[in-house]
């Protein structure tokens, strides 16, 4: 027979709530008329949860990595199901009313987020830092990084057809695997629509396995990883255009506002400036070609306009102008130090001149080793 939905439940010692999720699960099945199973993706349970499942005939999957993200890819991986509805088994969601689920993954959707925020919360469902700074704070930069609409980053009850699943190419095991699925679907241009779910209090005794700063900083690190334009290009265009714009003016004298001047010395941290921006701005682009290499991001249509854009060649050659205009530039300061016989230099005019001859070879020796090690990254082009 042919399986429609599997329901793909995460397990590590949950055998207070686990029969209960089943239970609810296989219900929503009949009540429904789907063609259905329960896959529980055990990860090393010691407290029996793996018999309760199988006397609940339900599936169990071994999954021996450890990990969120490792349990719930072996489940998924095994599921049977045209569509998969992941969710924890601590029966803080309800198996019994995925009909919303169902109906947008039928309509065509890839990914169907729940929405706890808009369905609703519990009274002790969510620790207060969760529900008002550590969801609300990571969706908002999941949204501005990735242009995602979900309002719900870290909903647990999910669904998406298993095509799609195999289309996202997640990668990661912890508990950063809820961000990536909707990240990796983001890039990939996949469907993506919400749908309000419920958040009820953990029905365990126990403490449960997230770490509230841990694997918050494992969401947000993979977040500022996955997007090489606000690490890095963003900052350094803005650092870089700052230095280029106030070394334009120091360049040409002592600058006032008010009763502060800004003179050479200012320059040389505009300079550095110019310098860090520019790293920022060189590290973006050996990021992006190492992670779509990699398979680790999708490539998109402005990639391959990247390589005819930038090569080595056109490296090479701004790369030695810019270390040739900062080679004249010293002989010019060499020429004024020598009018003075080589003597201590009392005025700034000299620094005017060497500051830029410096800042110019650092930025074309630059150059020129990024056109290099962009070219070996990117040898498959």
């Amino acid at each position: 027979m042919n399986i429609e939905l599997s329901i793909v439940m995460p397990c590590l010692n949950e055998a207070e709530t686990l029969a209960v999720c089943i239970n609810k699960a296989q219900s929503f099945f009949e009540r429904e008329n789907i063609s259905g199973e329960v896959i529980i993706a055990d990860n090393g349970s010691t407290d029996g949860s793996q018999k309760i499942a199988t006397d609940l005939n339900a599936t169990v999957v071994n999954v021996p990595q450890k990990g969120y993200g490792s349990a719930l890819r072996g489940g998924i991986e095994a599921a049977n199901g045209k569509y998969v509805i992941m969710g924890d088994a601590d029966d803080s969601y309800d198996f019994s009313n995925l009909m919303p689920y169902v109906i947008k993954l039928r309509e065509g959707y890839d990914l169907v987020m729940g929405n706890r925020f808009k369905g609703g919360i519990k009274k002790g469902a969510m620790p207060f830092l969760h529900k008002y700074l550590g969801n609300p704070v990571l969706s908002f930069i999941g949204r501005l990084f990735f242009k995602s609409k979900i309002g719900d980053f870290h909903c647990g009850l999910r669904g998406f057809s298993k095509e799609a699943y195999y289309t996202m190419e997640l990668k990661t095991t912890g508990m950063e695997f809820a961000s990536e699925m909707i990240v990796k679907s983001s890039l990939k241009d996949l469907k993506i629509t919400e749908v309000n779910t419920i958040l009820s209090p953990d029905g365990r005794s126990r403490p449960p396995h997230l770490n509230t700063w841990r694997d918050g900083w494992r969401h947000l690190r993979f977040l500022v990883l996955y997007s090489p334009n606000w690490l890095f290009l963003i900052p350094g265009l803005l650092l870089f255009i700052f230095g280029i714009i106030t070394s334009s003016f120091l360049l040409f004298g002592t600058v006032s506002i008010g009763s502060v001047n800004f003179g050479v010395h200012t320059l040389l941290f505009t300079s550095g400036f110019i310098l860090i921006g520019f790293q920022f701005i060189l590290f973006y682009g050996l990021t992006k070609v190492f992670t779509v290499e990699n398979e680790l991001l999708p490539k998109s249509n402005k990639y391959d306009k990247l390589f005819k854009l930038i090569n080595l060649e056109k490296g090479l050659i701004v790369g030695a102008i810019l270390v040739i205009i900062g080679i004249i530039l010293s002989f010019s300061a060499y020429f004024d130090w020598q009018a003075i016989n080589f003597g201590d230099i009392e005025n700034t005019s000299t620094l005017r001149s060497v500051i830029p001859a410096i800042t110019l070879m650092l930025l074309g020796v630059q150059v020129i080793l990024f056109s290099l090690f962009f070219s070996i990254l990117g040898l498959k082009k």
